[in-house]
This record gives structure tokens, sequence and C-alpha cells, in this order.
């Protein structure tokens, strides 16, 4: 919502327009990291906490380092992004207010909703509320969730090498799941460790704390160490349609829009992308909103999907074989789906195994269904 507004504030078709913000809290801490890859300089990087031109991923017992040439890797924290948005979106036409929305109708040419507090109409509403018909348990539909904890933790001597972020970790997994540590190194005794998972089922609080524990202790060598910050996330990674939950004066946006990219649970770079598209939509005068997707990502995805849902011991395999035997920028380009179909052949030929001709057969059952 405020990457949306953000974009509304940087264009001039949008000063005579009223904007309200709402938001069932007020945001003043971090209770998130983004992370995404860029070519040069961004848009965010005045906000950007740290960057990184190495990266490493960890798995079947071998260390396969990323040299992300002209790319960095960027962390972003919400509570950066938050007070930005609050010190830029500060024009009259803007209005914030702290409510929880409780129901959203559509009119014949507008849109009401309905606060705690309040009743308010608009020619348009840009809701991020996932829809209540999505749960992880649809078996009509490929569900995954990327579900992590992480800790922002703090040696007493220099540990970390802050120059080189770890993407993916396998050297400790829970059982036969997809699961990994992740590492961004802030500075030398100071970095975010998470452990995160890539399955169709949730697990305890305590079951991240233990594996947490158990890597700062065994795999960084850590016994004394303070937990500066915590954080944790549920991402769906799903085939699930949400695009179509678009009313005519409703547009769904971030997770519930469908901008979370299904084979990856990245979304930031995504949300200034499809920002700009509803931009574009609302000064075309079209009547009904459509989110473009390139189809042959939507199958890419599916089948991905297929593999970690119905075969999620696979994970770590699939992943070594996308980072071992493709470049990093060619994987950049592929997950945002910019890649020619010559690139994108070669990643599947890497790919290419079992569990994937498997997926591949379901999928063409199917009928080649997205």
């Amino acid at each position: 919502g405020l990457n949306l507004a953000l974009a509304m504030n940087a264009d001039d078709f949008f000063r005579t327009k009223t904007i309200l913000i709402l938001d069932k809290e007020a945001k003043f801490k971090n209770d998130r990291t983004w992370s995404f890859w860029e070519q040069g300089q961004g848009k965010w990087d005045k906000l950007v906490t740290k960057t990184w031109n190495k990266g490493l991923v960890k798995a079947k017992g071998e260390d396969i380092f990323l040299d992300l040439k002209s790319y960095n890797y960027k962390m972003l924290r919400s509570e950066d992004f938050y007070t930005h948005a609050k010190e830029t979106l500060q024009a009259p036409n803007f209005v914030w207010k702290t409510e929880e929305v409780k129901t959203i109708v559509q009119a014949k040419n507008s849109a009401s909703v309905n606060t705690s507090t309040a009743h308010y109409t608009a020619d348009y509403v840009f809701d991020s509320r996932i829809p209540a018909k999505y749960t992880l348990e649809d078996p009509k539909y490929l569900n995954i969730a990327q579900h992590f904890k992480g800790w922002i933790i703090e040696a007493e001597s220099p540990i970390f090498d802050d120059s080189v972020f770890t993407m993916m970790d396998y050297n400790l997994k829970d059982g036969e799941s997809t699961s990994f540590t992740y590492i961004l190194p802030l500075t030398k005794t100071k970095a975010l460790v998470e452990f995160t998972y890539f399955s169709p089922n949730l697990v305890s609080e305590s079951t991240y704390d233990h594996y947490l524990k158990n890597y700062i202790s065994e795999h960084l060598g850590l016994d004394h160490y303070s937990i500066l910050e915590t954080e944790k996330g549920i991402i769906p990674m799903t085939n699930f349609p949400f695009e179509d939950f678009h009313q005519e004066h409703i547009i769904k946006i971030g997770t519930a829009g469908g901008w979370v990219k299904a084979s990856s649970g990245y979304s930031f770079k995504n949300s200034e992308r499809k920002s700009q598209t509803i931009l574009a939509f609302l000064k075309s005068k079209k009547r009904f909103f459509k989110s473009p997707s390139t189809i042959k990502y939507q199958h890419y995805d599916k089948i991905f999907l297929e593999v970690l849902s119905k075969e999620n011991d696979f994970g770590e395999e699939l992943f070594y074989r996308l980072y071992k035997k493709n470049s990093i920028q060619t994987i950049f380009r592929f997950l945002d789906e910019q890649t020619s179909y010559r690139e994108d052949f070669k990643i599947i030929l890497n790919l290419s195994s079992l569990p994937f001709i498997k997926a591949f057969a379901r999928h063409a059952k199917s009928g080649f269904r997205i």
C-alpha cells in the first residue's frame, strides 16, 4: 500500500486526487526486512541498510560462491521504509488514519469501506487483505509457505565476513524438509540469521528457536551473543488465483493481489513494478483492471510448486542444481521474468530430474491449467 501511495505521490496526475491511507496499526518499529537485487543505483538506495556484491550457497556438501558482478543484493529495513513514507506523504491530498477495515463493498460507480469507527466512499479501493477463501490447506491449488524466524544477533568478537551474504545454507535441516539458514551480515560482529522453510506445513515457535540456537552454536561457533531484534513471517508461494478477486472499483494489492513470485517468495521489487501497472490503468480510463503476467512463467512456477509440494525432500538438490549450474545473473533475470527462451531452456535442462519430469507430467495431465 505504501509503495503504491509513494508511486502516486511521484506522479502529477494524482495531485488533484484525495488519497486515504488506512492501517489497523501505526507503523513505527522494524517488523520485517526486505531484500532484493538490482543492477546499479535504485530508487531506495538512500534507505538501504546494507548491500552485498558477493553471495554464498551451501548445499550438497559444497560451497557455491556467487559473484553478482553488475548486480547488488540490498537489504531494506521496514522501519526505515515506513519513516520515509510518512515523511514523504505529507501533501494535503494524503490523509492517514489508524483504523481497522471491517468490510469493503463494491457499488455501481464506487466502493465503500467500513472500518471499526467510520464509513468511507472512494472511486477506487486498493485492498491488501488476503481473501478469506485462501488457505494453505486448499487441495485445489498448490500451496507452499515460505515461513521463517530470524534474529539480529551481535557477537562479542568479529566472526562475520560482512562482504558476503549467505542465500542458503543447508548444512542444518529439519529432517527431509526444504529448510535452510539465511544470513545477512551487517558488520563483522552483527548479522541477521534466519531459519527458513519452503514447505507445505508450518512449525511451532519453539522449532524455529531450536534450529536458530543450534545453527548459531554449532555452525557459527557462538556460545555468547545478544539477540537485538526478532522477525518472523509466512509468505504464500501458490498458484491460488488472487487476481480473480479484483472488482471494478476494488483492486487487490500486495500478497492479496498475487504480487509474490510463486517460485521464490520475493515481492518487494514486484510491488514497485505492479504499482506502476496500477497507475497506468488509472490513467487509461479502462473499466476493469487486469494485471498482465507472462504465461510462460506461470507454467514454470506451477511446475516448481509441483516439485516442492509433492517432493519437499528434493529442495536441497533443486537449489543446488539451480545455483551450481547457472550464473547468478541468469537466475536473477529468471526470477524477474526477463529471460529469453534460450536461457529458460538451459535452466530447465539443468533442473531436469525425475521429480521435475513427474511434475511436468502432472501439469500436462491437468491440461496445462495454471
